[in-house]
């Protein structure tokens, strides 16, 4: 399905962006796996290539753009996956929190594109569905919650932020979509019961089944039910796709 493509995916060392990393390979695409601590280990089970990014700065990813240039032949898909998460009432925020969320979940996703449309564009003529972005956004970013003020705020700003770029690089055949996601059992989803339980005052079996139970699908999403969505985003398949977001929460924001 993705055969010839050149992949980049951010926050590649565990949870979503692992998944996404070893799906896109499987489905035939060279992948370059970065994250703030380089995933050697995960790009040589792939037989691909890995880079330390911290999506924050901006030298990180004009280097890691060189990369892709140098040592892949250019670039085709940019999964912009890299993340952070806490649960706290806003009083109870501080600015640094604050502009620190934002600087991975939404800096990270502006710095990201900003530098790798020159390159998605030059191949995007190779492929009938273009070249191809996938901001991972969150659930979170298309309702409200209490305690998330934060993260929702930086994941409802990548779903617009995603519709924007769509229709600016439709010109060009690269397209840009977002995905969001409901509960997932992946670490950053164990971040999530830990702080539900602490701020509920309940267990953590009790926290995740509340937490799971807000899904009419009545479980939990896999890492890889997230990357095959990615996969498909990513692919012809979706060629005439851009500027949506693609809703994998069991049914979550249905109700």
């Amino acid at each position: 399905m993705l055969a010839g493509r050149i992949a980049l995916v951010t926050g590649a060392s565990r949870g979503i962006g692992a998944a996404v990393v070893r799906a896109l390979a499987s489905a035939g695409a060279s992948v370059i796996a970065t994250d703030i601590s380089n995933p050697s280990e995960l790009a040589a089970e792939i037989n691909g290539l890995s880079i330390a990014l911290d999506v924050t700065k901006e030298r990180d990813w004009t280097d890691a753009m060189a990369v892709a240039r140098r040592e892949a032949g250019g670039l085709d898909i940019l999964v912009n996956n890299a993340g952070v998460f806490f649960l706290k009432p806003l009083v109870e925020t501080s600015l640094e929190e604050w502009r620190q969320l934002h600087a991975v979940n939404l800096d990270g996703i502006f710095l990201g594109c900003k530098h790798a449309i020159p390159l998605l564009a030059e191949r995007a003529p190779l492929w009938r569905g273009g070249s191809a972005i996938v901001n991972m956004s969150s659930a979170a970013g298309l309702v409200g919650g209490a305690n998330f003020v934060p993260y929702s705020a930086s994941k409802g700003a990548v779903r617009l932020f995603t519709k924007s770029l769509a229709i600016e690089l439709a010109p060009r055949n690269v397209r840009v979509n977002s995905i969001h996601p409901g509960f997932v059992d992946t670490p950053m989803g164990d971040d999530v019961i830990s702080a539900v339980s602490h701020r509920a005052g309940i267990g953590r079996n009790d926290a995740r089944s509340g937490l799971v139970a807000a899904h009419p699908l009545g479980r939990a999403a896999d890492a890889a039910d997230i990357a095959e969505g990615v996969v498909f985003l990513a692919s012809d398949k979706a060629g005439f796709i851009t500027g949506t977001e693609l809703t994998i929460d069991g049914g979550m924001t249905a109700q």
